[in-house]
C-alpha cells in the first residue's frame, strides 16, 4: 500500500465568516490519482484554495498534513517549496514577464537551486514538445493573448517544469477540445509516477477516460458524500447528482 502523501481530517472551511467545507475527509497515497466532482458551488475550488493556502480561506477546524507535518499555518510559498501545486481554473495575464522567465524564477524559487539560462531552456524544450506546445510560447508573455486552451497547457507545463510532490488540478480540462484534452492528460501521466500524486477537480468525463483514476470523490454541499471508481463519474454521467444528493439526505436524516 502507497505511503500517505496528504490527509485531511474533518477540514471546515469559511470565507467571510460563511462555513464552504463542513467537514471534509480525504487521504492521498504517493502515486495516486485522485479526482472531485461535483455540481457548481459545492466547494470544489474552495478545496484547492485551501490545500494551497490562500489567506482568505479560513480554516476554522480540522487539519491539513502533508508528508506527516501539519501545515494549516503555512504561507503558500511555503507549501510550494514544500512540493504542492495548484493549477489555476482562471490563469492569472501577467504583461511583461515571459512564460520562460516565469517558469525559471518559479523553479529556482522552489528549488533553492540556480539554475543556468542554457539547461533550462533545453527542459522547457522537452516539456513544452510533450505538450505540443510551439517553442515560440516560451518567449510570450505569461498567458497574454493566450486562447482558454493555450493558459491550460500552460499551467501542465508549469507542473511539469517544477515537479512537485501533489498537484491540485482546478478544471484544467475547461474549454478544452478533445485533441487539447488527450494532449494534457498525456502530460498529467507522463508527470505521476510512484512518489508523486495528483488532485484534479473537474465537471468532465472526457479526461478521466485518459487519466484512469484510482479514486472518484463526489462533493455536495461541503462534504465528501461519496467515493468510488470510474463508476461513479459514469453514474454522474449518465443521471446528474440528483440520486447522490437524495441518497445523501436520506443517509443524514438516519
Amino acid at each position: 500500500m502507497n505511503k500517505k502523501l496528504l490527509n485531511i481530517e474533518d477540514l471546515k472551511v469559511s470565507i467571510d465568516e460563511k462555513e464552504i467545507l463542513k467537514g471534509i475527509d480525504l487521504e492521498i497515497g504517493k502515486g495516486e490519482i485522485h479526482i472531485i466532482m461535483g455540481p457548481n458551488g459545492s466547494g470544489k475550488s474552495t478545496v484547492a484554495y485551501t490545500l494551497m493556502g490562500h489567506p482568505e480561506y479560513q480554516i476554522t477546524d480540522g487539519e491539513i498534513e502533508f508528508e506527516g507535518e501539519i501545515v494549516n499555518d503555512l504561507r503558500a510559498d511555503e507549501r510550494a517549496k514544500k512540493g504542492i501545486f495548484l493549477s489555476f481554473q482562471y490563469p492569472e495575464e501577467i504583461p511583461g514577464v515571459t512564460v520562460e522567465e516565469f517558469l525559471r524564477t518559479a523553479k529556482m524559487a522552489v528549488s533553492d537551486e540556480r539554475i543556468g539560462l542554457m539547461s533550462f531552456k533545453r527542459l522547457l524544450k522537452e516539456k513544452m514538445e510533450q505538450l505540443d506546445m510551439d517553442e515560440e510560447y516560451a518567449s510570450r508573455y505569461l498567458n497574454i493573448g493566450f486562447s482558454g486552451g493555450e493558459k491550460k497547457k500552460n499551467e501542465v507545463l508549469q507542473m511539469s517544469i517544477l515537479e512537485p510532490k501533489l498537484a491540485i488540478l482546478d478544471e484544467t480540462d475547461s474549454g478544452l477540445d478533445v485533441d487539447a484534452i488527450r494532449i494534457v492528460a498525456e502530460g498529467i501521466k507522463e508527470f505521476k509516477d510512484e512518489s508523486r500524486s495528483i488532485l484534479v477537480i473537474t465537471h468532465y468525463n472526457k479526461l478521466l477516460d485518459y487519466l484512469e483514476p484510482d479514486y472518484i470523490h463526489i462533493l455536495l454541499d461541503g462534504r465528501i458524500v461519496k467515493t468510488g471508481g470510474m463508476e461513479l463519474a459514469q453514474e454522474i454521467e449518465q443521471r446528474g447528482y440528483e440520486d447522490i444528493r437524495a441518497e445523501f439526505s436520506n443517509t443524514e436524516v438516519k
